[in-house]
């Protein structure tokens, strides 16, 4: 259990996510929680705002699995990445992540989180974190470096901030949770503003 937040708020937790970070982010913070993939396709929602976006496919991750387990509070969560008005998600294959590397050099872009939580009584919390992310410029050799160990593959933006995309980054302004996939403050907050509903 996590000594911040009272117990009640942290009790019958899923994790709607078949995310290593969000599960490692929620393992650190001492939750005791299940983990079950939601299913939804993000390709087959068809939102043209980003920001609204995730927000549906937060609660539609959450809504999913909240079938299987009405009873427990279910976390959904959904990640975009946002430079110049252009939305990125994961790249499919080694151009596609170039491309989004080469693009994300020397600029700012926003990493975007939405994230639900559904708990019993049809109780509900949407909301969404944003993150400022200043990269360095990227060369050629260094771009190919790290699409050459595959961990672009399933990353929001084509990088993980918290691996070997770590020297990229000049500076953030914001979570730096949420950049990895999972704001925890406003996590701590919706769930112990449910516990008020």
């Amino acid at each position: 259990m996590n000594p911040f937040l009272p117990i009640s708020a942290q009790k019958d937790l899923v994790l709607a996510s078949g995310s290593p970070r969000r599960k490692k982010i929620l393992e650190e913070l001492g939750f005791e929680f299940e983990t079950i993939v939601s299913g939804v396709n993000e390709n087959e929602c068809f939102i043209d705002d980003p920001i609204q976006k995730v927000k549906a496919l937060a609660e539609l991750k959450a809504a999913a699995v909240r079938k299987s387990c009405p009873g427990k509070k279910i976390i959904g969560a959904d990640t975009i990445v946002i430079c110049r008005n252009k939305e990125l998600g994961k790249p499919t294959d080694r151009k596609e992540a170039a491309e989004m590397l080469a693009f994300l050099s020397g600029k700012c872009h926003e990493v975007v989180t939405g994230i639900a939580v559904i708990a019993p009584q049809n109780r509900r919390m949407i909301d969404i974190e944003r993150t400022k992310v200043y990269f360095k410029e990227l060369g050629s050799r260094e771009i190919q470096g790290y699409i050459n160990t595959n961990e672009p593959f399933d990353k929001a933006g084509g990088y993980a901030i918290q691996g070997l995309a770590a020297p990229f980054i000049k500076r953030i302004e914001g979570c730096y949770f949420n950049v990895v996939g999972l704001p925890v403050g406003l996590l701590f907050i919706m769930l112990e503003e449910l516990e008020t509903l």
